[in-house]
């Protein structure tokens, strides 16, 4: 008899130990709870890192910062800007014209094509102004969900989850979604965080993940979040990873 209530007794007491859980003992709830009280005491200013001054700037320089990184498209965006400031401005200028001041972003032809056409689309159907419904916003040129988010969000202040690859990455990281593809990720995060938090976790994702949770070479073990909230499966796995090109380096001396 004695047995059985230890062992009863030692799972209540794993149950119970919060603050030294493992992942499986930690309920979704919970751990998304402890993850927004880190990010919030690590980051309790969230400023945006793309440089703009309205919804147009801000529409475009998130169209701008697909594949490429915002210190990039900060570089870029302040002769775009000084030459096109509005939408109607940027609908004058060609295509060619546009691409000239972004070349150094990533996929700069399409994406001055795409900054035309919005412009254009904009001037024409929405009197020149950005408009606040994300059905409208991605019917733009160049515009996505995730685009259309970061506006909503940053803009217009409303509540929005805009999901990255970055962002997706963490979630599978941190064990807070499944999901296949950054709208999946999307999904899970809405259902488990608060919506009146959902503004600021966006971008509090983004600078844990820059600063703290990098893709590569991360040791999770060490990691503030991932040390509790990975599985050991995925801190074991990445371990791995982390370890194959040192042994190829160490191989080829």
């Amino acid at each position: 008899m004695v047995r059985p209530r230890a062992k009863t007794a030692a799972r209540g007491a794993r149950a119970g130990a919060t603050a030294g859980a493992t992942p499986r003992s930690l309920v979704l709830s919970e751990k998304a709870a402890r993850i927004q009280a880190l990010l919030d005491e690590l980051y309790p200013e969230t400023p945006i890192p793309l440089e703009h001054a309205d919804p147009f700037t801000l529409l475009v320089a998130v169209v701008l910062s697909a594949q490429t990184t915002d210190k990039k498209v900060n570089q870029v965006t302040p002769a775009l800007f000084a030459a096109a400031p509005t939408p109607e401005a940027m609908a004058k200028l060609s295509a060619a014209e546009i691409a000239a001041f972004i070349r150094e972003v990533g996929l700069a032809p399409q994406k001055a094509k795409a900054l035309r056409g919005l412009a254009e689309k904009l001037v024409n159907e929405h009197g020149s102004k950005v408009p606040s419904s994300f059905d409208e916003l991605v019917a733009l040129p160049g515009v996505g969900r995730k685009t259309a988010n970061v506006v909503l969000s940053q803009a217009f202040g409303q509540p929005a989850f805009p999901v990255d690859t970055h962002i997706h990455r963490l979630a599978a990281r941190w064990g807070l979604s499944r999901g296949r593809t950054p709208d999946h990720t999307e999904e899970d995060l809405r259902r488990i965080f608060p919506e009146s938090a959902w503004n600021r976790l966006h971008l509090q994702f983004i600078y844990f993940g820059r600063e703290h949770c990098p893709a590569l070479r991360h040791d999770l073990a060490e990691c503030r979040i991932c040390s509790w909230a990975a599985t050991k499966k995925r801190i074991a796995d990445e371990s791995k990873k982390k370890s194959k090109p040192r042994a190829k380096a160490a191989a080829s001396r």
